[in-house]
């Protein structure tokens, strides 16, 4: 969940705004609660059978997750087309959807979250 102090910096138009400081930060993590996020998105590595079965578990309970691929991309392509196709079977048997979105992160959603492919 995206707080809205977030938004509120982003559409702030000042002009003192420092934008190396702002993109440092948002990576850190803010004291919130999430109990009223309907879904959360949730950053993973991919780099083991667990962590596999912790993106599918984190999917069945209705989050969504980016995958870190890249360790395991650089490591052992095998393994990763090995876990990649778990997952896959996982997702679409749960009508869930799942898209690289970029050589080092892939993005999988859980039912009734579909990403938009573009060719």
């Amino acid at each position: 969940m995206v707080s809205l102090s977030f938004f509120e910096k982003v559409m702030k138009k000042e002009d003192n705004v420092n934008l190396d400081e702002f993109l440092n930060t948002l990576d850190q993590v803010e004291e919130e609660t999430y109990e009223n996020a309907d879904a959360l998105v949730k950053p993973l590595d991919l780099n083991t059978d667990v962590d596999a079965e912790a993106v599918i578990r984190e999917v069945k309970q209705g989050n969504l997750v980016l995958a870190n691929i890249a360790d395991l991309n650089k490591r052992n392509k095998a393994k990763l087309k090995e876990l990649l196709g778990r997952i896959k079977s996982e997702v679409k048997a749960m009508d869930g959807d799942m898209a690289g979105i970029s050589a080092e992160r892939i993005l999988v959603t859980p039912s009734k979250v579909k990403i938009i492919k573009k060719k």
